[in-house]
């Protein structure tokens, strides 16, 4: 056909979006679509992708409101999946009026045309990807005869990585520490083998794997309490400094979701400040055999995790794509 006998195209002031429908998840929805072990194998592929340059996940920018929090936007794209926007707001306040210290919403976006294809909470998969991010490290990093795990922390965090660790190994005893020794009876309760307890030192000494995540801004434990062999891991996020000893970082073999944990925070970790970016290694580049993970029995490995945009993308998008081959969420007019 000859350009005379096409139809003109459109203006693009006479082209509206008009009434989309979009898929919605509540907090409750995304926790029944999202599988913990999916999520453990598609993290660790997208950490792949991290190392390979194939994930844009750029630094996250913050919004502070004096004496109540503070508020980061953190998007992450990869080729294949939908594009992903979380806003979460840290607000430690709530917690006296009945809502969790950390809420988010995360929106998807159609990667071919921008259009919006999901509205879902964020708050339960800011929780479980941050510990499942901690867990995969030890699934890479502790030794397959780890058999006694002590999780320090029993908030959210505490709370998925009691949750999580059964998944790698076969563990005999989770020991359950915690400021108020009665929230680590209700975290152990919920678990055949956790246990709560007061002598947090003792815990540490017998542990083969122990997964810090407080909000302390300072540390929990003293470095000697870390026996030979053991992985440590640390979630909390409490600037300027943190729960994590300085010394577990800069003595042993250390790993980071990405080099960024070595920037001043509020992208990188309190607890890595002055530390060169060299001393880390990647979860990736373990992954895709860059750099090597455990090299010894006896060796101490140390896991600090910041967070990074990735994490949520994969688990948001692990949460879509099951609610919409089972047809799941609900349907909103955009």
């Amino acid at each position: 056909m000859s350009d005379a006998g096409k139809q003109p195209g459109r203006a693009a002031f006479e082209i509206k979006k008009g009434t989309r429908q979009v898929m919605t998840l509540s907090e409750a929805e995304v926790e029944k679509y999202l599988d913990p072990k999916e999520l453990l194998a598609g993290l660790e592929d997208g950490f792949r992708g991290l190392e390979l340059g194939e994930v844009q996940s750029p630094p996250r920018p913050k919004l502070s409101v004096a004496g109540k929090g503070f508020s980061l936007a953190m998007p992450a794209w990869q080729p294949g999946m939908q594009l992903m926007v979380k806003i979460v707001n840290v607000f430690e306040g709530n917690l006296e009026i009945g809502l969790p210290n950390h809420l988010a919403m995360i929106n998807l976006f159609h990667p071919d045309n921008g259009a919006t294809s999901c509205v879902m909470d964020g708050t339960y998969i800011t929780g479980i990807r941050t510990a499942a991010a901690a867990v995969l490290s030890a699934r890479m990093l502790s030794r397959s005869s780890s058999r006694i795990a002590t999780v320090i922390g029993a908030g959210v965090q505490g709370r998925q990585h009691v949750r999580l660790l059964p998944l790698i190994r076969d563990f005999e005893r989770i020991n359950v520490c915690s400021l108020r020794f009665e929230d680590a009876q209700k975290l152990a309760a919920e678990s055949e083998i956790a246990r709560a307890t007061s002598n947090m030192e003792a815990a540490v000494r017998e542990s083969d794997i122990v997964c810090l995540a407080t909000h302390s801004p300072m540390p929990v434990i003293r470095s000697e309490w870390v026996r030979p062999g053991a992985h440590v891991t640390s979630v909390g996020y409490c600037p300027p400094h943190g729960e994590l000893p300085k010394d577990l970082a800069s003595n042993h073999r250390l790993f980071v979701e990405t080099l960024d944990a070595f920037q001043p925070t509020p992208v990188g970790c309190g607890e890595l400040a002055g530390l060169d970016a060299s001393v880390g290694t990647t979860l990736g580049a373990v992954a895709l055999g860059r750099k090597p993970g455990r090299v010894k029995d006896a060796e101490i490995t140390v896991y600090k995790a910041m967070g990074v945009a990735m994490e949520d993308m994969v688990a948001a998008n692990l949460a879509y794509q099951k609610a919409k081959r089972e047809g799941g969420g609900g349907v909103m007019a955009w």
